[in-house]
């Protein structure tokens, strides 16, 4: 047949081939390869797999390709990745994919990040941190020696932790290092709070005192309490220092000159804890920017207007229990959004807009589980034998660490948590540095810190 009679013949048939049914073309094939020979055959062999494998992430445009993409899961596209190199460069470059699996770990998205490869490389680094957590490989202990008698006042800040001891000192830690920077004489402390100049702290012998860490020279003595002093908090910016007592009291004082400026009464318990924080939500009763002040009791918790002026009226009172037949516990976490405090029921959330009960939290054996940070993503959490990491999304516990036994306290100042910012999501910058810390019978104080990821 001549050449152009056959591309005749051939564009005829290819119409009269397009208009069959989805069988009648199966059985034109049939028929076609029953009467091919051998040279036909071998020509179908080895065209056929070329024919059949077309690479579509290759022939696609590469928005349809991410658009694809996104229905995978990550190990899937993963294990797509060792296909060829160009796959693996396709599916890398879906920042898209890689942000949402990070997202689903708990992992915080920088999106002013522009590099296409990054985030893949940050999706196997959360992965490889969420399997140690997983396997309870995240993190190692460490031991801080150097105190004679009994540690109960802890704060960290920025990898230092001051212990506050009954051997009449203050220490200054480098976690890092477990150096001590700076010792110094002091009362008894039941509570410490510092920065880069000063410590204040409050004593078993009803007083406040503020410190010079340079020269271990008492600065300022707040006089004036008649119990224990258990929690401290101040702001330099308003020169208000606030103070929780076992004398049912808060007491609101001017930090330079000593002053008692107000004493805040309703209590009916020891104050166990007072912050400061800016309210950050509107509502009727405050605006963002408002300096708010928290104290917490056995069973409540009031919340007072602070700023400039001398006098304040406790704006609301928050319980669980009407009939004070449930107590609160004494580590109380505040945000200027939320307010979260933990009682044998559960982990209670309130609303700082509305002082709504959000949500209650209740996870398995909850009765000795008592908080110690909470986030946007993560709550830490322990008991008398283990510190716990939940996912605030789906409430479940995802990793343990075993605690030694650590020395027992009911207002809750020996123990405290280290780094908080992870709480609101991991980033692989974020998980270094101290997670929990607390003061051990033999008068060190145990760390848990993270793990490198290696």
């Amino acid at each position: 047949m001549e050449k152009k009679d056959f591309e005749a013949w051939l564009d005829n048939i290819s119409v009269t081939f397009l208009s069959l049914t989805d069988l009648q073309k199966n059985e034109t094939l049939d028929h076609l390869i029953s009467l091919s020979g051998a040279v036909q055959l071998r020509h179908l062999s080895n065209n056929l797999e070329i024919l059949l494998k077309r690479d579509f992430l290759k022939l696609l445009p590469l928005e349809l390709s991410f658009y694809l993409l996104k229905w995978l899961d990550p190990q899937t596209l993963l294990t797509c990745c060792l296909v060829s190199k160009q796959w693996n460069k396709v599916i890398s470059a879906c920042t898209e994919v890689w942000q949402t699996a990070c997202k689903n770990l708990g992992w915080q998205i920088d999106d002013s990040v522009q590099d296409p490869l990054h985030w893949k490389k940050v999706y196997l680094k959360a992965i490889l941190r969420m399997k140690q957590l997983k396997d309870h490989e995240a993190f190692e202990t460490s031991s801080l020696i150097g105190h004679s008698a009994r540690v109960y006042a802890l704060y960290y800040k920025d990898g230092l932790l001051c212990t506050g001891s009954d051997d009449l000192s203050a220490k200054l830690w480098d976690v890092s290092t477990g150096q001590c920077i700076y010792g110094i004489q002091t009362h008894t402390c039941a509570a410490v709070k510092f920065d880069e100049q000063k410590l204040v702290t409050g004593s078993f012998d009803n007083t406040v005192a503020c410190w010079e860490w340079s020269s271990g020279a008492k600065t300022q003595h707040f006089r004036g309490h008649t119990g224990a002093v258990f929690s401290v908090d101040y702001n330099d910016e308003l020169d208000i220092l606030v103070s929780g007592s076992a004398d049912f009291t808060v007491k609101v004082w001017a930090l330079s000159t000593g002053t008692c400026l107000n004493t805040l009464t309703g209590h009916t318990e020891w104050v166990t804890k007072v912050v400061l924080q800016n309210c950050k939500v509107k509502s009727l009763m405050h605006s963002p920017g408002d300096h708010i002040l928290l104290s917490a009791d056995k069973y409540e918790i009031k919340i007072w207007p602070i700023g400039r002026e001398i006098n304040c009226k406790c704006l609301k009172t928050l319980s669980v229990s009407e009939d004070r037949s449930i107590s609160l516990q004494p580590r109380l976490h505040f945000d200027g959004k939320y307010i979260v405090c933990s009682s044998a029921l559960g982990l209670y959330q309130w609303d700082f807009a509305s002082y709504d009960i959000l949500r209650v939290i209740k996870p398995p054996d909850f009765s000795n589980v008592s908080l110690l940070g909470f986030g946007e993503i993560f709550a830490l959490l322990f008991d008398n034998r283990y510190l716990y990491i939940m996912d605030l999304r789906t409430e479940k516990l995802i990793s343990r660490w075993p605690l030694p036994e650590y020395r027992k306290s009911k207002r809750g100042s020996s123990f405290l948590a280290g780094e908080m910012s992870w709480l609101n999501g991991l980033n692989g910058q974020n998980d270094t540095g101290l997670v929990f810390a607390t003061s051990m019978p033999d008068h060190s104080i145990h760390l848990v810190l993270w793990k490198e990821h290696g």
